[in-house]
């Protein structure tokens, strides 16, 4: 039997998982190829549901689904993609619990990546917009909109309350106006319910867009009647008006308006993974090109599809859209492609024209624009919902999500605030005698500052044995080469007497290099002279 192929799937949403679940299926009963899958989150998000979250309609976790639990025949590498080796075939990741390089070399790459928000030439926005883009996301915005109100209600400033009450999103597609809309109904209900100082004419929900009608994805009569509906349930629209810039008490608009609030979510702008832009491949406007089998251009083993890559349109017109219903019937035909190209037989082309779009409103209103049939208010709701719980992966995820709608019915909001404490940018570490901090070749993902004890500093020589170059005490740093190349460790730093350490990662690091010349060209100065001592062999 000759060697099993390798597939390896860059992303775990619509375009990748569904590419892994047709390809279990093409599998069968044959053992030809392997699944490996790699995605830095171990779930999949079923991203139409996701506003839901915000506001409480479903549970926290209803919108995800455990991937070990939708693909039983694929491996799942949970890490971020460092880089791809086009040349050798490899894909290398991000390190797990030590920080050994992980390489995951390939014989079919797959890449639906998809898109990741950016705030490029856009200041403040990076340090005080909150993007909307996975269950983080959601579930911060309805953590922080929860703890916006309970300070407003106690809150006596009239300044500072009304900052606390105004929110801001940018963004008038599919997901702005969805978080738009269910924010506003979370907010306004749980004003009414439950606080005494704060009541649903004080919460003010601004939407901006920079075109002159929202959903520009549907047709203009639909996406005027939906702007008639939010703005009804007193969302306030600002048209033709971009987001400009942003500090920690205002959002800065194209117009030059200032909006004084302490709630800025953006959905826009978005642009292809850091990964893509780094793959030497065909592209357009930063997208990688496909042809209508999904393989690039000019390549017989990589494949593109989602976000993250353009495929012509099957009617000839322009590109396909960024939606679920193009990549997951993207995935099937990349499915189908890719193992025709291992075990031979005819491919298909992507023949999809789409089936149309829809957008809930909240408050048991949306709209429709199905197969040429314009549909609004409560049918298409009704229409929303049927259709995006039968597409939603997993059958418990199903019932749950089901009756989470029908005791939303019946009962309020819950109100719960869950407060999660991530690790934070600088912790502190202890390390033994004997231990070593990091070993020669291992991946640069921190530097370390020693508060107490020892530590040694040696690098191989010729022979394969250890030579010492350093020995590091209380107030001197190291691990700093490594981040500043861009490359692994050079050297193995070992604990020689009992010691406490600050260690700062690797993105925290970055910023303060890149914001501080100062700061960094004293790193490089100490760099250079910790190289010259190893050259002269000090």
């Amino acid at each position: 039997m000759s060697e099993r192929k390798r597939i390896v799937i860059l992303g775990g949403g619509f375009g990748g998982v569904y590419t892994a679940i047709h390809l279990e299926k093409l599998l069968g009963r044959r053992d030809d190829f392997e699944i490996h899958l790699i995605n830095h989150e171990n779930y999949f998000v079923f991203q139409p549901m996701l506003a839901e979250v915000i506001s409480g309609s479903i549970g926290i976790m209803d919108a995800v689904t455990p991937m070990a639990k939708l693909l039983k025949r694929t491996k799942l590498h949970i890490r971020d993609v460092e880089e791809v080796d086009l040349k050798n075939k490899v894909v290398v990741t991000s390190p797990g619990f030590v920080p050994k390089p992980h390489r995951v070399p390939y014989d079919h790459l797959v890449l639906a990546l998809g898109k990741v928000t950016h705030f490029k030439g856009m200041p403040g926005l990076p340090e005080h917009a909150i993007p909307f883009k996975n269950l983080g996301d959601a579930l911060y915005i309805r953590n922080h909109a929860i703890h916006a109100i309970e300070e407003a209600d106690i809150e006596t400033d009239p300044q500072l309350r009304k900052e606390l009450l105004t929110f801001v999103i940018a963004g008038g597609g599919f997901s702005g106006v969805e978080a738009a809309a269910d924010l506003n109904d979370f907010l306004k209900d749980i004003a009414l319910r439950h606080y005494e100082a704060v009541g649903p004419e004080d919460v003010h929900v601004i939407l901006l867009h920079s075109q002159d009608r929202i959903l520009p994805e549907v047709e203009e009569k639909l996406g005027l009647f939906a702007a008639k509906i939010l703005e009804e349930r007193g969302v306030q629209i600002r048209f033709k008006t971009r987001l400009a810039a942003a500090t920690k008490t205002e959002a800065i608009l194209s117009t030059g308006e200032r909006i004084a609030t302490r709630t800025l979510i953006s959905t826009v702008p978005a642009s292809p993974n850091p990964i893509i832009e780094k793959i030497e491949l065909p592209k357009d406007r930063g997208h990688v090109k496909a042809n209508l089998e999904l393989q690039v251009e000019g390549s017989d083993h990589i494949w593109s599809l989602g976000d993250c890559a353009v495929v012509p349109h099957p009617s000839g017109k322009g590109f396909c859209p960024p939606t679920a219903q193009f990549g997951m019937r993207q995935a099937a035909v990349a499915a189908h492609n890719i193992v025709a190209s291992i075990r031979g037989g005819t491919r298909k082309q992507f023949a999809f024209k789409g089936l149309g779009s829809m957008c809930s409103l909240g408050h048991q209103s949306g709209v429709a624009d199905v197969m040429g049939f314009h549909i609004s208010g409560i049918l298409a709701w009704l229409m929303w919902r049927v259709i995006y719980l039968s597409k939603l992966p997993g059958f418990d995820r199903k019932v749950k999500v089901t009756i989470a709608w029908l005791l939303d019915f019946f009962f309020p909001p819950d109100l719960v605030q869950l407060k999660l404490f991530p690790m934070g940018a600088v912790v502190q570490e202890h390390y033994e005698v004997g231990q070593e901090i990091f070993h020669k070749g291992d991946l640069g993902d921190r530097i370390y500052i020693i508060v107490s004890g020892k530590a040694q500093v040696s690098v191989e020589d010729g022979a394969g044995s250890e030579k010492l170059i350093a020995t590091l005490t209380p107030g001197e740093y190291f691990g700093e080469m490594a981040l500043l190349n861009q490359t692994t460790r050079g050297a193995t730093v070992r604990c020689v007497e009992s010691m406490d350490v600050l260690a700062l990662r690797k993105q925290e690091f970055g910023a303060l290099a890149a914001n501080l010349p100062d700061l960094k060209a004293s790193f490089e100065k100490k760099m250079q002279q910790r190289l010259q001592g190893t050259a002269s062999g000090k």
